[in-house]
């Protein structure tokens, strides 16, 4: 069985949300952790958990990340994390793999499933065996309890329900 740590300088763990109804809002987190084991080269079956401090939300803008961070959504003072650890990594074919697992925004856990792309693996300059993935799936923020919107004057919300979870990762073999 091999551990494999995040690249933190060579990943990134971003959401889109629709603003209005007219466009998307894209968001990241700063500050997050992703771990695996896995018992074979193609990662099929590894076991992965992830983490992400709440209060290093950052949507590009102070006001908007301040309310990510308030009791409206992530309520960062009271759950500090958000937590995600598989149930499942499966191989589709070819790069594909699907990736199950519990999610656990605030103080609720629900199963997500994610698409993932494995990029492959390959060794650095300096030594070091690199593992490259790709993943997309879509969340509903209310199965959260991320529920806070406001009405718009034309009809619709000012905060769309669905969000797109995309992320880039990159673990180094320890």
């Amino acid at each position: 069985m091999s551990t494999w740590n995040l690249d933190k300088s060579h990943s990134e763990i971003n959401f889109k949300v629709k603003h209005m109804m007219i466009t998307n809002v894209t968001g990241s987190f700063t500050d997050f952790d992703v771990n695996a084991e896995a018992g074979s080269d193609d990662f099929s079956g590894a076991k992965i958990s992830f983490t992400a401090r709440t209060a290093s939300v950052n949507t590009a803008n102070e006001q908007r990340d301040a309310h990510l961070k308030s009791a409206d959504f992530f309520d960062a003072e009271q759950f500090p994390e958000l937590k995600f650890q598989s149930t499942a990594f499966n191989k589709k074919g070819g790069d594909l793999y699907t990736l199950e697992g519990n999610l656990t925004i605030k103080d609720v856990t629900r199963p997500v499933t994610l698409n993932v792309e494995f990029g492959g693996i390959n060794t650095d300059p300096w030594g070091n065996v690199k593992a490259g993935f790709s993943l997309a799936g879509v969340i509903n923020r209310k199965d959260f309890g991320l529920s806070w919107n406001a009405s718009l004057e034309t009809g619709g919300v000012l905060v769309g329900e669905e969000v797109k979870l995309l992320a880039e990762i990159q673990l180094v073999k320890g």
